[in-house]
């Protein structure tokens, strides 16, 4: 896949989470209010959140797409991982606000919701786990984190609308049945999905700040380009290889021991096509390979 073909999917994508999170944080916060349920409003502050998150990841993308240059001469791909830190930073701060709102209401004489809460929550637990099967898998295919961070966004809705529909639904049950302590299901709801946001935003920023700070492969995962880098003769030891992540890329710093009597353009040469032949791996952008002379009794 090419890179201009990578970044139309993904901006789609982006701009697929920023209409649907837009319409459902509309109608969520909407008959939240006249439906007077905590937990559907604290779910639509939460898709509300996603906007911000899915253009960011699109602002993420298109500073990725940008090609080398004499500042950064390893690529922008970071970007990605960046913008994937301040979705999850805006996540945090949402689930702090959900859980302070939720919490304040036991403070306070509330009404139960009404059943048309129900079915709002449906709708958003139906469209929040569609979008993200459909991100997942495609951030999977295109190896973009910041996509797949913000599928996990949409992950964390279908399981915070599952919370506000229990929450909901209990809180009916209670009006109906006059068991008065169910009607606090609502804020109760409202407080456990504060919790999964919370969750979600440190496993998802955890992860994004690790590949953000030159993450390298582990050694499993450079098998192939080993392979590739020995399957040349006069490579007669690799003194050491990372593959270094830069957003949906690597970058290999390659330090390779060759005849000790090449010429220096003899060498040269046999560097360069081991570059050529890295660079055939669709995760590799750019490889600097560093000769030195091969000697059986120094270690590498």
């Amino acid at each position: 896949m090419n890179e201009q073909t990578r970044f139309q999917q993904a901006q789609f994508a982006a701009m697929v989470g920023v209409v649907g999170n837009i319409i459902l944080a509309v109608i969520k916060g909407w008959i939240g209010m006249i439906a007077n349920s905590k937990a559907l409003i604290a779910d639509a502050v939460h898709s509300a959140s996603d906007v911000a998150g899915s253009f960011a990841v699109w602002i993420g993308l298109r500073a990725a797409k940008q090609p080398p240059d004499d500042d950064h001469p390893y690529g922008h791909g970071k970007a990605e991982s960046i913008a994937a830190i301040i979705v999850a930073v805006l996540l945090f701060l949402v689930g702090i606000e959900i859980g302070t709102s939720s919490f304040s209401s036991f403070f306070h004489p509330i009404e139960p919701p009404k059943m048309i809460a129900v079915y709002a929550v449906i709708l958003s637990i139906v469209v929040k786990e569609a979008m993200f099967r459909y991100k997942y898998a495609l951030g999977k295919k295109i190896k973009s984190d910041a996509i797949i961070v913000n599928a996990y966004e949409h992950r964390s809705d279908v399981f915070s609308s599952l919370a506000a529909l229990i929450g909901i639904v209990a809180a009916i049950v209670g009006q109906k049945t006059d068991i008065d302590w169910l009607i606090y299901a609502d804020p109760v709801a409202g407080l456990f999905v504060s919790l999964l946001v919370l969750k979600m935003a440190w496993k998802l920023g955890a992860e994004s700040i690790h590949h953000a700070l030159d993450h390298v492969w582990h050694e499993e995962e450079t098998m192939s380009l080993r392979e590739a880098v020995l399957s040349f003769s006069e490579v007669k030891r690799i003194d050491s290889l990372y593959a270094r992540q830069h957003g949906h890329y690597v970058v290999v710093d390659l330090k390779i021991a060759v005849s000790p009597h090449l010429t220096v353009l003899e060498a040269h040469d046999i560097g360069k096509k081991v570059k050529e032949k890295l660079l055939s791996f669709p995760q590799v952008h750019n490889v600097m390979v560093h000769i030195n002379p091969y000697d059986e009794s120094i270690a590498p």
